[in-house]
């Protein structure tokens, strides 16, 4: 057992002859501890920041009964709608943390500087559009992401949605800020930022979605309120950590376009937007055929956005590794290491594998505990405890696709990321989702069927892209 588990494991066997190099290659010991310095602050970062999106719904569900499920599917509406008003944040992000990345690894400060105040630049100008037409159609978006007329649950989503977009322009910025510390590798400052902001955010949900301390009861609003509290939290803490004297980063406050740099930027971030725009049309159809499920009788909608803060528990360890993959792989390339590229993305599937397994056996056993937290309702109950269990099988494909993606996107290969989500995301997983929820009549359930699938497809397509390496010699 212990020579198979060194096969695996250990970065000798991680190589192909070809791959090889005369450098020096490091211990599997110190690489992986290299690998879990960096990826451990990221994965605690979004798992906390996961938790605690998860804890506010649950305290937005203590209003109770049927308007406890009313207000969780009010916010589940919320969500695609603001995904699809980040898309451009998201790409730039991408942008930001490869380029940044590669500056670190040339060990260029003043490139690397310069692409952060480009990229705030650039982001500035796209939140302020974006912020402006959500707030004006706030309500419209809300009825086409499925809310119903005259129905609590549309009411619940436009104010929700409307007040925390005034938060819309700090978070961005300060998401873009946390993107470039993440490109050289200060993932801990990016881990103190956000679950500041999130305990911030926390906090106030429990003193004023029920109104406690004598304060008022707002219920959603004060879900509203809480939220956009703890992204102006989190940006003034960003603007304060790259304020600071002796860090790799540093704001200049020079607002000159500078094409080389915004053009670099723009390489890799084009395509992830692409990939954006794709994910979210495939997640919006998505949920928005769930929204066609939704009734007194089967409150699809409440089942749905449970079962996706589950889910997304699983997303965090992913996303985490996927953080440090993209840093390491962008880093090595910039020092022209492209084995040690590899390497460290072998490394950030392996630890993967690890974590989906211990999360599997999580799910499958604490399915009922998990789903009870939320609701006491017998009908939701019922569907979520097989949801969870889909959960749990789905784990290791979605987070190893994560992981490889960012490897992925660190090289600037964005291109076959977004082409890969434009043919699952927007084809694959809607038409699978509506044949299984609908023609064959597995309801909520039929969707993390068709996620489990589209999973396994684009874990397969990123394997092969990965293993034939042709990745290392993109140019950034």
């Amino acid at each position: 057992m212990s020579g198979i588990l060194r096969r695996i494991f250990s970065v000798d066997y991680m190589l192909k002859e070809h791959q090889r190099t005369e450098e020096a290659m490091p211990a599997s010991k110190e690489l992986y501890n290299i690998t879990l310095k960096t990826a451990y602050p990221s994965i605690i970062e979004m798992f906390l920041v996961g938790l605690m999106g998860l804890v506010a719904n649950i305290m937005v569900g203590s209003l109770g009964g049927t308007l406890g499920d009313d207000a969780i599917a009010g916010l589940g509406i919320t969500g695609q709608p603001r995904m699809i008003l980040l898309a451009c944040v998201f790409s730039l992000n991408v942008g930001v943390t490869a380029v940044v990345a590669r500056r670190r690894g040339e060990n260029n400060q003043e490139k690397a500087n310069e692409a952060l105040m480009q990229s705030l630049m650039v982001c500035f100008f796209i939140v302020i559009i974006m912020g402006v037409f959500g707030a004006v159609f706030a309500r419209q978006l809300m009825l086409f992401a499925g809310a119903q007329e005259g129905t609590r649950i549309l009411e619940f989503a436009t104010d929700y949605f409307r007040i925390t977009i005034i938060g819309f322009v700090f978070s961005s910025l300060g998401m873009v800020i946390n993107a470039a510390q993440r490109g050289c590798g200060n993932t801990r400052i990016s881990m103190y930022t956000n679950i500041t902001a999130n305990l911030v955010s926390l906090t106030l949900n429990f003193l004023l979605i029920t109104g406690r301390f004598g304060l008022p009861a707002l219920g959603v609003r004060g879900a509203a309120i809480a939220a956009v509290t703890g992204n102006i939290t989190m940006f003034i803490i960003c603007v304060v950590n790259v304020s600071k004297d002796g860090g790799f980063l540093k704001l200049s406050f020079k607002f000159k376009p500078v094409r080389d740099t915004l053009k670099s930027i723009a390489n890799v971030s084009f395509s992830a937007f692409v990939e954006q725009i794709f994910m979210r049309i495939g997640f919006f159809t998505t949920a928005r055929l769930i929204a066609g499920l939704n009734s007194a009788a089967m409150p699809a909608l409440a089942v749905y956005t449970i079962c996706m803060q589950i889910q997304n528990i699983s997303f965090t360890f992913g996303d985490g590794l996927n953080v440090a993959s993209a840093s390491l792989v962008g880093r090595s390339l910039g020092a022209k290491r492209p084995d040690m590229a590899i390497i460290y993305g072998k490394i950030s599937q392996r630890l993967a594998l690890v974590i989906a397994g211990v999360l599997f056996f999580i799910f499958i056993f604490g399915r009922y505990f998990f789903i009870g937290l939320f609701t006491q309702t017998e009908s939701v109950i019922k569907m979520g405890v097989i949801i969870v269990i889909l959960i749990a099988v789905s784990s290791p494909f979605q987070m190893m696709q994560v992981v490889i993606s960012g490897s992925l996107r660190g090289a600037g290969d964005t291109k076959f990321v977004a082409a890969i989500s434009f043919v699952c995301i927007v084809f694959i997983r809607p038409v699978l989702t509506w044949a299984f929820c609908y023609p064959l009549g597995f309801s909520v359930t039929g969707a993390w069927i068709a996620l489990t699938i589209d999973q396994m497809i684009r874990l397969g397509l990123s394997f092969r892209r990965f293993t034939k390496g042709e990745w290392t010699k993109k140019k950034v």
